[in-house]
């Protein structure tokens, strides 16, 4: 397999996984005697717990110089964990299954990153120079997988009920340690790595590195309320479950284009100009969702979240592998994955449950409000690149 292949692989088994648990890990919670509340109460522990896991794994991948053993370890110890939702009983049981199943999964993604840009870029695990390839081609393999996960496991659980999605998650995550085993075997020990505390706060003392937290935290965090009430905004306006799937859809399928076909653009916007469009574009998207549901507006809507998600992100990719020393890049993405969107969506989660409860839809104007403060905080983002 190329290089590029193999980076595909390793994101689309992990999202195939991500496709099965976002939508229908809450039906399997239910299907077990949790209610409502637990089951919040379970996924906000999870999330808590993805905070702490998600920065050590990435630490301890970049002192051991060992990501695909760590990645291969973590992916593995989720699909053991997932196991334990076909047997656990009770609140307190599915609590705990769910938080060993959040500590392995947090740290797959920010390393799947930091090694696929060390590839992207043509670098190999003992510095020779190899085939370069683009990080958004092989990154939108795990976008197409997430669609074709949640609509098998939709299919799955209408017809085997909701332990079918256990099946799957095990599924994705036991193939995504088979696929961290088919990268490099190691990359090496770069001279001067920091250890210790000062080696996982290192990202911390580069400004570019600081800036980009906060733009991360305004611009990935307005999505907060969308992902929290936007399947149910839509109910109460009347839109049908086929309609909002397709939706859903819109917005993952204009992803998955950016990614494939928009190397051209990200390359003439640049970092800088990525973030800037992604916060224009939140402003945009977030104030028309504010004002209208008719199904006509929301599907050119919708298409922003190639903007507001993937512009982001893909700022996101550049300027961690133009700032962040090798050494330090699964640290790095872990700590941009848990501080700068992890805790802003999971803080910006709970107070949309209020605002909603206010204003109902309206609620979408704080996320506005939000994607305006990104403006100037990537113009100081611009200005510590330059420095």
């Amino acid at each position: 397999m190329s290089p590029a292949a193999r980076h595909a692989l390793l994101f689309a088994t992990q999202f195939f996984a991500f496709g099965v648990i976002l939508p229908f890990l809450p039906a399997v919670l239910a299907a077990r005697g949790l209610d409502p509340a637990e089951i919040a109460l379970v996924l906000a522990v999870g999330s808590a717990v993805r905070l702490v896991a998600g920065p050590l794994g990435g630490r301890m991948a970049d002192v051991l110089a060992a990501p695909r053993a760590v990645l291969a370890m973590a992916a593995a110890v989720s699909a053991l964990a997932a196991t334990g939702y076909l047997v656990a009983a009770g609140f307190g049981a599915m609590l705990v299954v769910h938080a060993a199943l959040s500590i392995g999964m947090a740290p797959i993604v920010p390393l799947s990153d930091a090694v696929t840009i060390a590839a992207a870029r043509g670098t190999g695990p003992d510095g020779e120079r190899r085939e370069r390839f683009d990080y958004g081609r092989v990154r939108a393999a795990g976008s197409i997988a997430f669609i074709l996960a949640a609509l098998l496991a939709g299919q799955a659980v209408a017809a085997f009920g909701p332990d079918a999605a256990i099946g799957l998650i095990v599924a994705g995550c036991a193939a995504t340690a088979g696929a961290a085993l088919l990268l490099p075997r190691a990359a090496p020990r770069v001279a001067g790595a920091r250890r210790g505390g000062a080696g996982f706060l290192a990202p911390l003392r580069i400004p570019a590195f600081r800036h980009l937290l906060l733009v991360s935290a305004l611009i990935q965090g307005s999505h907060a309320f969308y992902y929290a009430f936007g399947t149910l905004h839509w109910q109460a306006q009347g839109l049908g479950e086929g309609l909002i799937g397709a939706l859903w859809a819109i917005g993952v399928v204009a992803e998955i284009a950016l990614f494939l076909w928009g190397r051209s653009v990200v390359a003439r916007l640049g970092a800088l100009g990525l973030s800037l469009v992604a916060a224009a574009a939140g402003m945009l998207r977030w104030g028309a969702m504010a004002l209208t549901a008719d199904p006509a507006l929301l599907v050119p809507v919708q298409l922003l979240h190639a903007a507001t998600f993937g512009a982001q992100h893909l700022a996101t990719i550049q300027i961690l592998a133009r700032v962040v020393p090798p050494a330090e890049a699964g640290t790095a993405q872990a700590l941009h994955a848990s501080l700068g969107a992890g805790l802003s969506i999971g803080v910006l989660t709970l107070a949309s449950g209020p605002l909603y409860g206010a204003f109902g839809g309206g609620g979408y104007w704080a996320m506005a409000a939000l994607c305006t403060l990104a403006l100037p905080a990537s113009f100081l983002l611009g200005r510590s690149l330059r420095r």
